[in-house]
This record gives structure tokens, sequence and C-alpha cells, in this order.
């Protein structure tokens, strides 16, 4: 058993360890850079070029620390400049009762995709659908498998989803031509789930609960002007400009209407910038919006900072020569994208979490693509969905739990395993075509 398998072997202990104790996954990952890093000592590098190495992973994922800044700003100053309360009360009134969980999904969507947080979206339009749908009666686990396919129908398409910046900034790509691929590559799963959801509701009547509306319209003052942070961040993403610059105006306009429109004194409005919500603890209004702030991606951003200075050290020694080299046979039988999903699937089972399950597979999965677009999108179309399905990680249980579903329920999230097989299927359409004797292209 060489030293690569020791070296590796120990860190999924520690991975294994953490899990099974309920302990910060945070320390699994500091222990592996000790051990990567000691394992490079013995390879002939110096202290010196290892620290270097694992500066050089963090610097490669820098611009992604500034942005979770931005989006805990934004998530916080939409909560208390009114944004994501008058998304909510107006989106109730959009429910159709007769097509009740298709509207679940759509609504999810719409919401996901505006805030750009999977568990955001799940702990207010989520719950509020939930509390609809257990009073009406309908069958919870439909409805709590619509939630979870449209939160993640933003997760992984919004320009301010941290999935989806961390994909381009690990590819080094184009953050909206990825939107645009993901776009084209989900239509059909999409629409299936649109379909699927009609049908299994069996058209089952629900009615809004007119006391969540009414929560929203006693707090805040749901005046039209709260909704632009939302408009103004969708049209400058439209535009195309730097996804950054859009989140900072966004979150300017969400403070201005924070302060003119909903009375909050600067004082409160900075504290909620890095707390999030501040709302009145164990009120209705607290369990539906409070979240966001600075202070809630300082674990994700630490998980990606510690798990992508791994990479230095990766490109730099043969750690994973060998489990690359396997995948480069096995992506001849499974295509590309077939392997990826294997390499989803088992980087989600062991870290049970999202970042640090998209950052296993790129590292691993790197070299299968030579266009980074491609690989960039297929990653969004496996790991980021897959990583949901995973019944003990925190990306698909930390949902559930909020609305209150058990975790059967994801087998009614169709659009989350639609997708990833969907474009199997397309791939692997594609490699016969290719390998086809009838094709000229495929001629000597």
């Amino acid at each position: 058993m060489g030293l690569e398998t020791w070296v590796l072997g120990a860190f999924l202990v520690a991975l294994a360890v953490c899990i099974g104790t309920g302990t910060e996954l945070l320390y699994a990952l500091l222990f592996g850079m000790l051990c990567f890093s000691w394992y490079t000592v013995k390879k002939g590098r110096t202290p010196g070029n290892v620290l270097r190495l694992l500066l050089c992973g963090m610097a490669r994922v820098g611009n992604i620390i500034i942005i979770f800044v931005l989006i805990g700003c934004l998530t916080a100053s939409w909560r208390v400049g009114g944004t994501i309360p008058f998304i909510l009360y107006y989106s109730v009134d959009l429910i159709e009762p007769r097509y009740f969980v298709l509207c679940t999904f759509l609504l999810c969507c719409m919401m996901s995709f505006l805030t750009g947080t999977s568990f955001g979206t799940s702990s207010t339009m989520g719950v509020i659908c939930m509390m609809i749908s257990n009073a009406a009666g309908l069958n919870p686990m439909l409805t709590a498998g619509a939630v979870l396919s449209g939160i993640f129908f933003g997760d992984r398409c919004s320009p301010m989803s941290s999935s989806a910046i961390l994909v381009y900034s690990l590819t080094g790509t184009d953050i909206y031509r990825n939107i645009r691929g993901m776009m084209k590559t989900s239509l059909v799963p999409f629409l299936v789930s649109c379909v699927l959801y009609v049908v299994l509701a069996g058209g089952i009547a629900a009615e809004p609960d007119p006391t969540v509306t009414a929560l929203f319209e006693e707090n805040f003052s749901l005046n039209w002007v709260t909704v632009m942070p939302a408009v103004l961040m969708l049209l400058l993403a439209l535009l195309r400009l730097d996804v950054k610059i859009a989140m900072g105006v966004s979150i300017v306009a969400a403070s201005a209407a924070a302060i003119l429109i909903q009375g909050a004194a600067p004082g409160e409005l900075i504290r909620s910038l890095w707390t999030g919500g501040v709302f009145e603890e164990g009120s209705r209004l607290a369990v539906l919006l409070d979240g966001g702030g600075i202070s809630s991606m300082i674990e994700v951003g630490a998980i990606v900072l510690v798990s992508a200075s791994y990479s230095g050290i990766f490109s730099a020694t043969p750690l994973l020569s060998g489990i690359k080299d396997r995948l480069k046979q096995t992506a001849k039988r499974l295509t590309p994208f077939g392997t990826v999903i294997l390499t989803s699937v088992l980087s989600s089972m062991v870290s049970c979490n999202q970042s640090l399950g998209t950052i296993l597979t790129w590292q691993i999965c790197d070299d299968l693509y030579q266009d980074k677009e491609e690989l960039a999108i297929a990653l969004e179309n496996s790991v980021i969905l897959i990583a949901a399905l995973i019944p003990w990680a925190i990306a698909g249980a930390v949902p559930v739990a909020t609305i209150g579903a058990e975790i059967t329920c994801l087998l009614a999230a169709f659009y989350l395993y639609l997708v990833p097989a969907w474009n199997l299927w397309i791939s692997v359409r594609k490699q016969k075509f290719w390998k086809s004797p009838g094709n000229k292209l495929n001629q000597p």
C-alpha cells in the first residue's frame, strides 16, 4: 500500500470521525491540510515551498471570499429593507389552488433565483408553502419534494448563488455564459418536473393562508420601491455587469430602503449586515425571515478556503494521480460526464457538504475536460444537485428539517435527479454517435 493511499485514507477517516461525532467539518479539513503538507515534504519539497503551494490554492478562490461577504450583506439587507417580504407577500397571491404543488415548485424556483440561496428559500417560501399544504391535507412528500426541487433551481443557476460562483471561480469561466448553459441543459428536466407535479398532485386544491400575508403587511411597508434591489440585481445581471458590482448596487439600494422606508436605525442596519435578520427572537416573523448576514457565510467561506488550498499540492504532487488515471479509463466507458456523476456521488457521500464535494469533484475530474466551460456545466449538472440527494449531507438535510418534512421527500425532488439523468443520457448519445462506424468524422 503506497504512501498516497495512507495519506488519503487518514483524511477520509478524519472526515468520517467528524461526521459521525457531529464535530465541525473544518477540523477534518485542517487535519487534511497537515497530512497533505507532510506528504509534500516527504516528496522532497521544502516547508516554504509547501506554504507557497497552499497559498497558491487559496488565491484561486480569493475572489469568491469577497463575493461571500457580499452575499451575506445582500441577504441581510433584502430582509431588513423589505425586499424579501415584498416578494413573499405578492408571490403567495400567485398561487393557483388547483395547481398548488406546481405553484410551490415555480415560486421556490423564482425565490431561489432571486436570492441565490437554497437555505434562505426553504426557510421563507418553503415554510409558507408547507404550512398551506399541511392545512389543506395535501401529500406532504410531494409538496416537500417540489420545495426541494425549486430551491436548488436557483442555488444552481442564480448569479447570486454561492455554488454557481464557486464553480465559475474554480474553472475560470464566465458566470453568465455558465448560466446560459445551465438553462439550456436543464430545460427538459424542468418541464418534465412541472408535468409530474401537476399529474401526481391530482388537481387537489389548497388555499393560501391569509395570516401569512397579514404578517408581512403588519410589520413592513410594502412599497413597490422595496423590490427595486431585486430588480436592479436582475437588470445588472442581464447587462452582464461584474457580479460584485451588481451585488454592491443592490445592497446600497436595499440599505436605503431599510432606513428610508422601513425606518431602520443605521446602527441596527449595520448590525444586521453582520448577524442577519434582527427580528424578535422566537416570533413567527423571525422563523420566516431570520438568517443571512456575513456571519452566515463564515463557515462555508472557511471550508472553501481550506479545501481550495489542497489544489496547489494536488497539482504539484502525484497524490491524486492514481485516482485520475483510473477515472480516465472509466470515462471511456461511462463518458466524462458519467465519471463526474460517479465522482460527485462519492465526494458528496464522503464530505456531506456541497462546497467541499464540489471542490473535491473539480480537483479529481479537472483533466477529463479540455473545455473549462464544459467542465463548469458538468459540475453544475452533477455535484451541485447530487449533494442535496445524499440523506446525511447538509445540503438536503437542512432544508428538509427547516420545512418540517420527512427525508423521504427526496424521492419527489424530481428536478434534482432529472437534470443529471437527462444530461447523462445526452452525453452517452453523443459518445455513441462519435464512435459509430457510420460517422464519417470518426473515420481515419
